[in-house]
């Protein structure tokens, strides 16, 4: 059975018991520990119980392929129900997981936690399509879901973002749940107590730290830099964040070429057209952005935008590697540039 959306969110809160196992995976390693994590939790109170949560690896699992179904129809010394968790997993584990749920023994909920998984994969293909099993993609946070997260952790710390500084964070987080979490936390020590977050206060928390690296990308990308983005993309994917959450932050920096490219078509001057975003264009990267300006009209930042489309399309359903996907695109659009 395959989860999404709402589904996902009731799932999460109240796992079917008829659900042998759940497959969580997706490019946002962080939404994928915690939701493993939530899950582990609706069965076992302390996650840390070593009498009812066991951990596998595909190691372990290879070398005893019968290990799942055993671990999962183990009873817990001191009773209740157990969870039995196997991280890192991909196709390779795909045929001890059927045999498991071809006949499950025991009453355990098995979790399986998996990386980034195109649609071919056969153990995606495996949860998708099993009716006593579920499987729950993981994808960054944007739009709606990433304002809600922001707004429940600086609530939880006693805090409200002024809208400028929500547009902010929004612009700069998302990538990776368990970054963004820790993000917001470093912005509420910084905060020291309850009170409002002002935009000042975003950018000097957060702007050299999360999105350092993205904002290397999106600028380079957009200077025409293709050796440059090149490197960072190279640290970027050694660093561990995921190729699409890479795009979309490239995107979101065309989008602003774009909007300000439009004001300008509009008789509005550049610094004119800069001032009206919102958040502002960062002081540092200011000259950088009016030169980017000048290089890519609105038309040609429109075609950008539907390649960076294109390419977070490629990597969740060709099934090739994403993040040669993402360095192919990237590199169109910054040669693209350099003509210029």
């Amino acid at each position: 059975m395959k989860l999404a959306g709402s589904r996902a969110e009731a799932f999460l809160k109240a796992p079917d018991p008829a659900m042998r196992a759940v497959l969580v995976f997706g490019p946002d390693l962080g939404l994928v520990r915690e939701r493993v994590q939530r899950l582990i939790r609706s069965v076992v109170p302390d996650v840390s119980d070593p009498f009812r949560v066991a951990e596998l690896s595909p190691a372990a699992l290879k070398e005893v392929p019968s290990r799942l179904a055993d671990e999962a129809a183990a009873m817990a010394l001191g009773g209740g129900r157990r969870a039995v968790v196997l991280r890192d997993a991909g196709d390779a584990q795909t045929g001890a997981v059927s045999s498991f749920l071809a006949r499950p023994m025991g009453d355990a909920l098995v979790v399986i936690e998996g990386g980034e998984l195109g649609p071919r994969s056969s153990l995606r293909k495996l949860f998708e399509g099993a009716d006593n099993a579920a499987a729950l993609a993981c994808y960054g946070d944007e739009g709606g879901s990433l304002a809600g997260v922001i707004q429940e952790e600086l609530k939880a710390a006693g805090l409200m973002a002024e809208p400028d500084a929500m547009a902010y964070l929004t612009e700069h987080l998302g990538g990776d749940r368990r970054l963004t979490r820790a993000e917001l936390g470093k912005l509420a020590l910084y905060m020291g107590g309850p009170g409002r977050v002002g935009l000042e206060d975003a950018i000097a928390c957060v702007g050299d730290t999360a999105a350092l690296g993205l904002d290397d990308l999106a600028l380079a990308t957009a200077d025409g830099d293709h050796a440059g983005a090149q490197r960072v993309l190279d640290r970027l994917l050694r660093e561990g964040n995921q190729p699409v959450g890479m795009l979309r932050s490239v995107a979101r920096h065309f989008q602003r070429l774009h909007l300000a490219a439009g004001l300008m078509n509009q008789g509005k001057s550049t610094d004119q057209a800069m001032a009206a975003l919102k958040p502002p264009v960062i002081f540092k990267a200011a000259d950088r952005f009016k030169r980017q300006l000048s290089r890519w009209p609105a038309d040609r930042l429109g075609k950008a935008l539907d390649l960076l489309t294109e390419a977070e399309v490629d990597c969740k359903t060709t099934g090739m590697p994403a993040a040669e996907i993402t360095s192919r695109a990237l590199m169109m659009i910054a040669r693209a540039a350099a003509r210029r």
